[in-house]
């Protein structure tokens, strides 16, 4: 097989700029500062409002779960209201879970095929924001599922959607921090949901609505009312960009293709699809992000359930949810960063992970009346829980197979994440609250400890990989992502 030039081993030099080839000094720096300049104007243009509406359909996704304990102490809370169990809200999370894994790879098609990324997002907003809105008038349990169910199958494509759109602006070494951006404010939409609920539990039976109901309507309008910025501010393709110059776009596209992104309806071979569907080392990365996404779930949709555990009211539990989805926010951006500043995303991932599970096993050791300290593990089990999921991303993308199915790729990577949530709305059972949830503590942190180490066998792999030379599916030279 051929050997890898030395000078091609680009990660090993990955500050920003720096992987656009060429011919001499001057050359070099011209593209450099070019590349840091349209790095500015893309980082105003797309970066915040995606972060933005990610935020929103975290919201969305995240506010059953406080919606389920808020005001429960009067019997004004979602479950009382629709007569649903604590096993009834398990099911009708998990069918949003269903949906958000079955639609993935539909949504992502038609996408890249058929639809402008920025209308196929603006329509999947205003299409789940409508029914947010549509959840606040809900007074049985089958509308409850109904609802849920419709959430998942128009949120299932809006993360992939994002993950392309940056895939196709943002060279493979530049990607990562900004998808952290944008995860992060995942984070945020957390921190916000516990901010928002705990005002509005104060409102409760305010102009004849339970508090629950109030969340569902601010949450709603403000989805639906961001479809206009979506539409008139996101870029769809550096070619049909009106901000920027001839030059300029073709700069844009240029840049790219030294490995990966940008857009490209071209449609891959049979062997192509197979081998980012099945090779081996792509089910490890879907089987880890699976795990993760377990230890996802649990925050999404039972971190006011596990603080309520802790002794707090049911609006107390609204405000602490708080602290330990800012430390994930801050943690997110500083791997993310340093694993695309050095290359070593297998590394970050393997240590996070590690942390993550060592909260998590002493949250379930601990004495259930040890209040603080298995608050303090909370805290400590973020670090392990959604900081990791920007480096998974973009390692998986980075290694896709075969440059024509990077998109295929992230859809079936984040269509993983249904199966994930499924299995994080059964861990959590309501008859272990006095003794502090044992089951669903141990269960993420083995889940943690085996993302942990997924990572560092991967890590090993590729470098492995690099050594022998070896190729893509497409028979074409590649330096596989550490």
């Amino acid at each position: 097989m051929d050997k890898i030039e030395p000078q091609e081993h680009l990660e090993n030099n990955s500050e920003e700029g720096k992987s656009i080839p060429s011919e001499d000094a001057n050359n070099e720096e011209f593209d450099y500062r070019r590349n840091r300049a349209l790095n500015r104007r893309l980082d105003i243009r797309i970066i915040p409002l995606c972060g933005i509406l990610y935020l929103l359909n975290f919201l969305d996704r995240g506010n059953v779960g406080n919606a389920k304990v808020l005001n429960q102490e009067t019997n004004d809370d979602l479950l009382h209201k629709t007569g649903m169990t604590a096993e009834g809200y398990a099911i009708a999370v998990s069918l949003f879970s269903v949906a958000y894994a079955l639609f993935e790879i539909p949504s992502n098609w038609i996408m890249k095929h058929h639809v402008r990324p920025s209308v196929w997002m603006a329509f999947l907003l205003g299409c789940w924001g409508a029914l947010t809105l549509g959840f606040a008038g809900v007074n049985n349990y089958a509308t409850v599922l109904a609802l849920r169910l419709l959430i998942g199958m128009f949120e299932a494509g809006f993360f992939p959607a994002i993950l392309y759109v940056i895939s196709g602006w943002y060279p493979y070494n530049e990607r990562a921090v900004r998808m952290a951006f944008v995860v992060a404010f995942s984070n945020l939409a957390g921190a916000f949901g516990g901010a928002i609920a705990y005002g509005i539990g104060h409102a409760n039976r305010r102009g004849g609505l339970e508090g629950f109901r109030w969340l569902f309507i601010i949450e709603g309008v403000i989805t639906i009312v961001s479809v206009v910025p979506t539409l008139l501010i996101l870029p769809d393709y550096p070619a049909r960009a009106k901000f920027l110059s001839p030059s300029e776009k073709s700069f844009a596209e240029q840049r790219l293709k030294a490995r990966g992104g940008g857009f490209d309806k071209s449609h891959a071979s049979k062997k192509e699809l197979l081998s980012t569907f099945f090779s081996p080392r792509m089910l490890a990365h879907y089987v880890a992000y699976i795990a993760n996404v377990v230890t996802q779930g649990s925050f999404t949709f039972y971190t006011p359930t596990i603080v309520a555990g802790l002794g707090y009211d049911s609006i107390q539990a609204q405000l602490l949810v708080v602290p330990p989805w800012v430390v994930a926010f801050v943690v997110a951006l500083a791997v993310s960063y340093t694993a695309d500043r050095f290359n070593a995303r297998g590394w970050h991932i393997t240590a996070i992970s590690i942390i993550g599970g060592l909260g998590w096993l002493t949250a379930g050791l601990l004495p259930t009346t040890s209040y603080a300290s298995r608050y303090g593990c909370l805290c400590m089990a973020a670090v392990g829980a959604f900081p990791a999921s920007p480096s998974m991303t973009n390692w998986t993308i980075c290694n896709t197979p075969s440059l024509l199915t990077i998109p295929l790729t992230i859809a079936i990577h984040n269509s993983s994440a249904g199966i994930g949530q499924i299995i994080a709305q059964w861990i959590w059972k309501a008859n272990e609250e006095k003794q502090g949830f044992p089951t669903g503590n141990f269960v993420c942190a083995a889940c943690n400890f085996f993302v942990a180490i997924v990572a560092f066998s991967l890590r090993l792999w590729y470098g492995r990989m690099n050594s022998k030379g070896i190729k893509d599916v497409r028979g074409e030279k590649r330096i596989w992502v550490y």
